[in-house]
């Protein structure tokens, strides 16, 4: 009997030792940098960290944008594990840093940052794909993805915008996962909140801020979009989601939304590479962005954490 139950139970100590291995890798991709510091100007928070894949490339390149409500006191490093598992897949990434809420950042220059970081890709040096750069952020960092996306059609006077005769980075793919994808909808839900210290003031106070800043003021894109958003987000509505890929598909943009269920759609779990909405984004890469046309919107059962081949 004893011989019968063997089996099972060096299975069950493979995988609680498998589970402590994954945690501990998490750990690690968190707190060790592991990638090249870069500075894009002079300010200590405009800088990212250039992770490079082994091998002689050229790279495909992803942009990383961090959320945490445009406050300082988030930064990229919650973003390094997604980093470290997009080069352990072959991608090269650009983690960046902006100047946040209460660190000098805030309306114009968390714009003005961002824009000059996403054109910083072209002086980079290293050997990267400039033909496929795609752009990912989470939460706040998601509007900010979906902005930079689109800025190269905002007026020249724009914070943010490509300078006047400059070649702008282009982006293949537009990632937001958990994304404030529609400012104003999030200024009536949050009552102002962080949205109204972002653009410092209100959309009836300052309409042509949100006129510039808000992503939904920016659709279609020029580029296949993907928005993962947990159905019952209790941080950032999926709501916002929702708004921006009717209106998307409204104006004939490429544009799937992916709505999680359960512990895999939670607000925290996007930047997560062990979860289920992670695995969701490795998998819309490896087969190639929508058709163009109507939005795809579909609803995910994924198990809270799920660990990812590779």
């Amino acid at each position: 009997m004893a011989a019968d139950r063997s089996p099972i139970l060096l299975r069950g100590l493979r995988e609680a030792v498998d589970r402590v291995l994954v945690r501990a890798r998490l750990i690690r991709d968190l707190l060790l940098p592991g990638g090249r510091t870069v500075s894009y100007g002079p300010h200590r928070s405009q800088r990212g960290e250039l992770h490079l894949p082994p091998g002689s490339g050229p790279h495909p390149l992803v942009v990383l944008i961090h959320g945490g409500s445009w406050q300082k006191r988030h930064s990229k490093l919650v973003m390094r594990a997604l980093a470290r598992d997009l080069r352990r897949r072959g991608w090269a990434v650009w983690n960046i840093e902006y100047r946040r809420i209460g660190a000098g950042g805030g309306w114009p220059e968390t714009f003005i940052d961002v824009g000059a970081a996403v054109d910083h890709v072209r002086a980079l040096r290293a050997p990267l794909d400039q033909d496929r750069v795609s752009v990912l952020g989470h939460s706040a960092g998601g509007h900010l993805a979906l902005w930079a996306a689109g800025r190269a059609a905002l007026p020249p006077h724009a914070p943010g915008a490509p300078a006047s005769g400059s070649s702008p980075t282009g982006f293949a793919r537009a990632i937001a996962l958990a994304g404030v994808c529609d400012l104003a909808s999030a200024h009536r839900e949050w009552r102002g909140g962080a949205v109204e210290r972002l653009l410092r003031g209100s959309p009836i106070q300052v309409p042509e801020r949100y006129a510039l800043a808000d992503p939904l003021a920016q659709v279609p894109l020029a580029m296949p979009v993907l928005l993962v958003h947990g159905v019952h987000d209790q941080t950032v509505s999926v709501r916002l989601s929702r708004n921006y890929a009717r209106a998307a598909g409204a104006a004939g943009g490429d544009v799937e939304l992916i709505e999680l269920e359960g512990e895999a759609g939670s607000h925290r779990a996007h930047i997560d590479p062990r979860s289920g909405g992670w695995a969701t984004v490795v998998e819309w890469r490896g087969r190639g962005a929508c058709e163009p046309g109507e939005p795809r919107a579909r609803t995910v059962e994924c198990p809270g954490h799920t660990r990812l081949p590779g």
